[in-house]
């Protein structure tokens, strides 16, 4: 039987498959993607999969960016002993195959041009929002890479000339508002309370105003996870279980008074509401997620409402000012963030009614990833299917 080897980087998950022409896995594994000795775990997982499997014909790899194709080096950011690191040469060194490299979401727009929800489009933009924000484009069925490979990089283009100072230098970065960790600190600074809305069954806070005030959608997003399971195909099929959904940490928050008693036992009261304040923050900060934040805008939590409507108009700037220029005719967004559902994609839908004008930017359908997390993985495959003669 003819397949590929597909690999997919990222900095929590390490992933590998055979994958035929129809996109059905033949084999795959995943691993946790170590601190230190990626590669060692990396060559383990590779070999896994390939012992005892029919021979693949090239291998393909989606790894998380910055990437050098010229040089064939990566230096994923959240790896951080990867840096300038020669991935392709050293993979093909293990496989004796010949090995093609992208950046991972220009695997995951490559995945859903072939199997998924851009199947069939001519022009696509595949946006993944996430810790950051990556993107790729696939212009008439060929994946546009650029001259290094950083092509569509997307969370990088700036909506606001005067906005707010990016992580990466720059200014107005669509990633400093529309990321889920951006979305969650930007929240925080405006007075939310991680979980209360959803705890409370749908009464919220009504001291801050929403912003372009319009209430949030009352129904909870659907939390689904997409794994690998062989045999299966990665356009669909049944998923296998791997690893679990990190469990947010529950704290609660105490309200304490003045006392009035004796000096000292005033002293001890105010060391434990200082405690006590210490610990709700600290329940705070490890419950103040996207996951947590998008609760909340379901449960009609105004200022969690108004972090995605914040998030989902930089999305809207970034996605008609690339349909502009490269005349798209369909975006797919997958990541995290997207579980939202429409929590994300209602506000989403009317900023692009609002910031856009030419008809052929008010054409383009934008749609929820229907691959998920195997996106990337299907997009290696087919990066290496297309590097075969």
């Amino acid at each position: 039987m003819t397949c590929v080897l597909a690999i997919d980087i990222g900095g929590t998950k390490l992933a590998a498959a055979l994958v035929d022409e129809a996109g059905s896995i033949l084999r795959s594994a995943t691993r946790p993607t170590p601190r230190e000795e990626v590669m060692s775990a990396l060559a383990a997982l590779i070999t896994e999969v390939m012992d005892g499997g029919p021979p693949p014909q090239a291998a393909g790899i989606g790894c998380a960016g910055p990437v050098d194709l010229a040089s064939g080096t990566v230096s994923p950011v959240n790896m951080p002993s990867w840096r300038g690191f020669p991935l392709r040469e050293e993979v093909q060194k293990l496989t004796t195959l010949p090995t093609v490299l992208a950046g991972d979401a220009q695997c995951f727009a490559l995945g859903e041009h072939w199997l998924g929800a851009g199947r069939g489009c001519t022009s696509l933009l595949g946006i993944v929002v996430s810790t950051g924000i990556g993107g790729g484009l696939v212009i008439d069925g060929v994946p546009l890479l650029g001259p290094t490979g950083n092509a569509g990089h997307v969370g990088h283009m700036s909506i606001d000339p005067y906005g707010e100072r990016c992580e990466c230098g720059g200014r107005g970065c669509v990633e400093r508002y529309s990321s889920g960790p951006n979305m969650a600190r930007w929240a925080l600074e405006n007075g939310w309370s991680p979980g209360a809305a959803s705890l409370a069954n749908g009464s919220v806070r009504t001291n801050l105003p929403v912003q372009g005030g319009q209430d949030g959608p009352t129904d909870r997003p659907e939390r689904t996870q997409d794994h690998l399971k062989s045999p299966m195909n990665l356009a669909g099929g049944p998923h296998g279980h791997h690893d679990s959904p990190t469990k947010l940490a529950e704290g609660t928050q105490g309200h304490h008074g003045e006392s009035t008693r004796h000096p000292e036992a005033a002293q001890a009261d105010a060391a434990q509401a200082d405690a006590a304040q210490a610990d709700a923050a600290q329940a705070d900060a490890a419950q103040a997620d996207a996951r947590t934040l998008a609760q909340d805008a379901a449960a009609g939590d105004p200022i969690a409402v108004a972090a995605f409507q914040r998030s989902a108009r930089a999305l809207a700037g970034m996605i008609a000012s690339t349909a502009a220029a490269v005349e798209l005719t369909a975006v797919v967004i997958g990541g995290g963030v997207s579980a939202a559902g429409e929590v994300l994609f209602e506000p989403l839908r009317n900023a692009l009614d609002d910031v856009s004008g030419l008809p052929f930017v008010r054409a383009v359908q934008v749609k929820q990833s229907t691959l998920g997390v195997r996106a990337s993985l299907a997009g290696a495959a087919q990066l290496a299917w297309r590097g075969l003669p």
